[in-house]
């Protein structure tokens, strides 16, 4: 028997779910640094951003009853890499503290905001 469980916060609609579970797994939508009312959060300040994509990371956890622990795998993917990655990965490190997922960092052009410095997309599980 399949078991899907879905996740949204309702700012807006995409076509996609924030995070969609299936027995168990948990696929997680690109994160990015909107507040609880849609508002970009950290306009040109990547550590900003960074603090606020892993806060609505954990908000999409929270809806399935899982925590940081239950990650995977995640991808992040950053619009300056150069410049960007030294902060984001100290920032993902504390953020993890002990625990270490799978993952990727990706550099890009641009992303879905012209604003947007950064996103975080994941696969988490649940036991």
């Amino acid at each position: 028997m399949t078991n899907v469980k879905i996740y949204n916060h309702d700012l807006w609609d995409h076509g996609i779910s924030q995070g969609y579970s299936v027995n168990g797994t948990i696929y997680i939508s690109g994160q990015f640094s909107h507040d609880t009312e849609g508002a970009l959060v950290g306009d040109g300040d990547i550590e900003a951003q960074t603090r606020q994509t892993l806060e609505n990371l954990d908000s999409v956890l929270e809806g399935f009853g899982a925590t940081k622990s239950n990650l995977a795998y995640m991808e992040i993917y950053l619009t300056n890499a150069k410049e960007h990655t030294e902060p984001v990965i100290r920032l993902f490190k504390e953020y993890m503290e002990q625990h270490r997922p799978a993952g990727s960092l990706i550099g890009v052009n641009y992303l879905a905001s012209p604003e947007q410095l950064i996103e975080i997309s994941a696969v988490a599980h649940t036991d």
